[in-house]
Formats: C-alpha cells, structure tokens, sequence
C-alpha cells in the first residue's frame, strides 16, 4: 500500500486551499448559517475550478483526479472553507451522485449530465431515504412499467441538495418480490420533470447552509433511457455510490480538524492565566496532543480508504466503514476539546466554534449511521 501523495495531489490541494480561502468566504456566513440559507453563488464559484466535478473526467468537463486526489482537494477545502454546508453540499453531490453516474451511466447520460454537474451550472441530489425508511424491506417508491418506460410514485425525504436540486439520482422499487436482489433500479433525470413535487426546507441541528429537503414523485413518467446502469442494479448503483461517500466524506473532516487544531494550538499559546499559556497546563496540552493523534490517524485512514478505492476495490467496503465511524466520532471529539479549550469564547456564536459541534454530529448519522457501519464491520470480522 502506497499512500505518498503525488506532487500533482499535492498541488491541488494546496490549489484548493488557496481558491477556498481566496473565493469561497462571504461576509454573509453568520447571517446565512442562522438563516439556514444555502448560497448558490458560492455553488457556482466553485465551478471555476471546477469542484463540482473533480473525480469527473476531463472529456466531461471535471478534473479527473483518482479518489485519492479527490480526498486530497477536499480535505483542502475542509481546511480553507469556513462554509461547512458548501462542504457538505459538494461532497453529496460529488460522492452520491457524480460517482455513480461516472461509474455506471451510459455514454449517453454522461454528455447529457455530467458538464454542468462539473462546472457549477446545475446540482444534483441522491434520492433514497423515505419517510418510513431506507432499508430495501421498507422502501415503497414504486417504479411500474409503461411502455418502453416507467412510472415512478413515491415520496423521499432528507435528502442533501434537494431544494436547489436540477438533477436526481432516484431508487425505486421495479420487482417487489426481488427488492435488493434483483429488484431496485436507479434512474437519473431532471429535477424539472412533470410529476415531481418539492417539501420545503427541512431545519437541521446543524451544516445550516446545506439544503436538506423532500420530494414527491407523483406519476412521473421516464424513457427507459433514465435507467442508470441496468434494471435491477439499484442495489449496486447504491452501494458504489455510499463506499465513495463512506471513504470520502471524511476527507473534509479531516481538514476541518486540521484547521481547529492549528486555531486551539494559537489560542493556547495566546491565552494566559496568572501569567501562563493555558497550553503549559497539562489539562489543556493533553487535550490538544489528543487532538493530533486523531488527525492524523483520520487522514490515514481516510486516505487508506481513498487507495482501495483506487486499487483494491474487493477491500473497499470495509476500509470505508471502519474510517466513516472513526473520522466521524474523532470529528466530534476534537470540536468539544475545542470548546472546552476555548471555554466561554469556543461557547459564544461569534467565534465559530460551538458551530463546529452541531455540524459534526450529522457526520455520525449521515451515509449510514455510525451503529449501522459498526454491524457491517462486524460481520466482515465474521460475527
């Protein structure tokens, strides 16, 4: 296993550390994340660098790194994007939606979709999770044949992107007897379609600035030509899409917490009690050495999970679980060990730390719950 970043991966992270802190801050942050208001002109500055579209290959408009370089750029843009719901909005739409449709779409739906999902020109959402549900046993969107096509009815709901959403990746049932053997099938198509409804904006603990919401599909009907991969390959088509989520998601996690421990370690060093840097108390130091052993076992991981991907495909699933639950938790960890660090000031809005913690608990629920992953692991371990 060879994890040295190349001097290309090098560069664009460095790249995108620059373009995020340089294009990706607005004055508006705080009023937005208090707001709960997503900023589509951030979206689309990120297109010209082509964000949108980094694991995308170049004849399609993206910038076809390996997964690799794309955990490189966004754990870049984990450290200079002070933005999280951007960070989260990008990542969704590159892991849950780009990468399937690389992966499984015809020549076809790459030249229709993949440009102006690349460019920041349109933005996609990955529409599995039901009301009642997201297991295979539970979910009730039908699609019933119609000709050469289908009709597709049914309601999904928290779904990342949805509001601003031009185009859907959505799972529906097409076989009720075979379900997840045989019997799910993913279609891509436009969000502006005949039949599909928007809920509003659905209120989150945190990432305010991520959209979250609901769609209805009521009839829709779709040419076969909406087919991603082929019918009955939902199931695959979702679990390629969640072992990139899983590996990848965490890259800008890993950036983030890069950046809160180099902010708590200037902190530290600036703060005096009785005339001693709060970082010379052992309760304060071993907070923060913690901190840098979980960053860098995080990046390790995540990294690791980056190269099976890339390499060893067959180990992939496993190393995308165990680094989802360990980067996710150790993302929660370093935010109250900021908090407390900080004390009233990491408590207070104005200095952005106690947001740190409400965006980092999504990570544990999000792409399949942290205990959901921990039953995966097991049962790799044979248990």
């Amino acid at each position: 296993m060879e994890l040295s970043p190349t001097k290309e991966q090098k560069q664009i992270q460095k790249e995108c550390i620059t373009f995020a802190e340089k294009h990706l801050k607005d004055a508006t942050f705080a009023d937005r994340d208090r707001a709960h208001t997503f900023s589509r002109a951030l979206w689309q500055k990120s297109g010209e660098l082509r964000l949108p579209g980094l694991l995308v290959p170049e004849a399609y408009g993206g910038r076809g790194l390996d997964a690799l370089g794309t955990a490189m750029a966004l754990e870049g843009l984990g450290i200079g994007i002070e933005d999280q719901g951007l960070l989260m909005a990008l990542g969704s739409h590159l892991l849950s939606c780009q990468a399937p449709l690389v992966a499984f779409g015809t020549e076809a739906q790459k030249q229709r979709f993949l440009p102006a999902l690349s460019d920041g020109a349109k933005i996609a959402t990955s529409a599995m999770a039901e009301p009642d549900g997201s297991s295979w046993s539970d979910l009730a969107t039908m699609a019933v044949k119609d000709g050469d096509g289908y009709r597709i009815s049914g309601e999904k709901t928290l779904l990342t992107n949805a509001p601003s959403a031009d185009v859907v990746l959505v799972y529906a049932v097409t076989d009720p007897e075979k379900r997840a053997a045989g019997g799910i099938t993913a279609f891509v198509l436009d969000a502006s379609t005949p039949g599909i409804r928007r809920g509003p904006s659905l209120e989150t603990m945190g990432l305010h600035t991520t959209e979250v919401g609901s769609l209805v599909f009521d009839d829709v009907r779709v040419d076969a030509d909406a087919v991603l991969g082929q019918v009955g390959d939902g199931a695959a088509v979702f679990e390629h899409a969640m072992m990139w989520e899983r590996s990848l998601l965490s890259a800008g996690q890993v950036g983030q917490m890069q950046k809160m421990l180099d902010k708590t370690i200037t902190y530290a060093r600036s703060r005096k009690i009785d005339g001693k840097q709060i970082g010379k108390y052992q309760s304060v130091s071993h907070k923060i050495t913690d901190m840098k052993m979980r960053v860098e076992a995080a990046r390790l991981l995540t990294y690791r999970a980056a190269w099976s991907l890339d390499n060893r495909p067959r180990e992939a699933a496993l190393h995308a679980s165990v680094n989802k639950v360990y980067v996710s938790e150790a993302y929660v960890k370093a935010s109250l060990d900021a908090v407390q660090i900080m004390g009233g000031k990491g408590y207070l809005a104005e200095h952005n730390v106690e947001r740190l913690v409400r965006d980092s608990i999504g990570g544990t629920l999000y792409s399949g719950s942290n205990d959901a992953q921990r039953s995966a692991i097991a049962a790799a371990l044979g248990l």
